[in-house]
């Protein structure tokens, strides 16, 4: 009669009540080796991409604004700070800057204003909420450049029978060449009001997240306290516990109004109205223009990389991005 063996489970016997389960081990990688792996394997391919197309570009570019690179991205000759100082004394470029000055006084707190109304009103409504934050969302996903012919050569053509020109002939008024001539200053009207239209819906809906994590409970202790509802609570609850949101919109409405280019680009003719020209614009037609001149182009980018830094650092510090929000 064949005998079994019993296996060390059952030599054991049953385990005793109340001891905890043996925990297994899971396979596989394990250990801080293992970590480490994985780590690695998660942000290897993000460093690769940041390495190679961002830090890469910014020292080819470094070295480039050291030599006299006309027509050739492999110079040899060394001129040091001497493309730094021909773009600081040139007065196309320092224009530009002039230009990109005046582009962010108006169009960072008009945009600031209309996302935060629009965010407001969305999250007050009672019906149909999610169409209308489509609704105002749906321009982000425009390209800038068809936005910019829109309004170029649709609403703001200067002829006639442009859709701009027309509702103002409904009031008498005459036809506008909005894009003709600096005096007066009317291209501003027709470049904002397409930034506007193109990024007032993703600062909405940042916004829009911002409210939604404010605690009802503050505004039923401040109605309890007396509080009324619209301007005071607006004042005293609202738009304090907005501060990181707003702080964040405004650092990139920012940075993103030095980096204009698109609408000015397109609007412009291309860069041809040297009245209207932003940084980026006169840098690109100072590498790619009939010069080629990819050293003085380098020198300027860095210049102008430097200017936001510096600005958004003193705006972060002035502004008090990256404090805790006061007890």
């Amino acid at each position: 009669m064949a005998t079994t063996t019993p296996t060390p489970s059952a030599a054991k016997g049953p385990a005793p009540r109340g001891a905890a389960p043996v925990r297994r081990r899971p396979r596989g990688l394990g250990g801080s080796r293992g970590r480490a792996l994985n780590f690695w394997l998660f942000t290897g391919p993000f460093l690769i991409g940041l390495i190679v197309f961002v830090y890469v570009p910014i020292g080819w570019s470094l070295w480039l604004s050291l030599h006299n690179a006309q027509g050739t991205v492999t110079p040899t000759e060394f001129v040091g700070l001497g493309n730094y100082a021909d773009m600081l004394g040139d007065g196309d470029f320092v224009d530009s800057l002039v230009n990109f000055t005046i582009f962010a006084a108006i169009i960072v707190p008009i945009t600031y204003a209309l996302s935060l109304t629009l965010a407001l009103l969305v999250h007050r409504i009672r019906f149909m909420k999610a169409f209308f934050r489509s609704v105002f969302f749906l321009p982000t996903a425009c390209s800038f450049v068809v936005a910019s012919l829109v309004w170029k050569m649709s609403l703001f053509n200067g002829l006639r029978y442009g859709m701009m020109n027309t509702v103002l002939g409904w009031f008498g008024i005459d036809s506008i060449a909005w894009l003709a001539s600096p005096h007066p200053p009317w291209y501003w009207l027709v470049i904002c009001s397409a930034r506007l239209w193109l990024q007032c819906g993703f600062y909405m809906i940042l916004f829009l997240a911002a409210l939604q994590n404010i605690p009802r409970e503050l505004y039923e202790a401040a109605a309890v306290d007396g509080a009324k509802p619209g301007w005071q609570t607006f004042r005293h609850i609202t738009l304090p516990q907005l501060r990181a949101t707003s702080v964040a919109v405004v650092l990139l409405l920012l940075i993103a109004a030095y980096q204009a280019f698109d609408e000015f680009y397109n609007i412009l003719d291309e860069g041809r109205a040297t009245w209207g020209r932003p940084p980026l614009v006169d840098l690109y037609l100072q590498a790619l223009g009939a010069n080629q001149d990819y050293g003085h182009a380098s020198a300027g980018a860095l210049i102008l990389a430097l200017l936001i830094a510096l600005v958004t650092l003193v705006q972060g510090r002035f502004l008090g991005f990256g404090r805790g929000d006061e007890k």
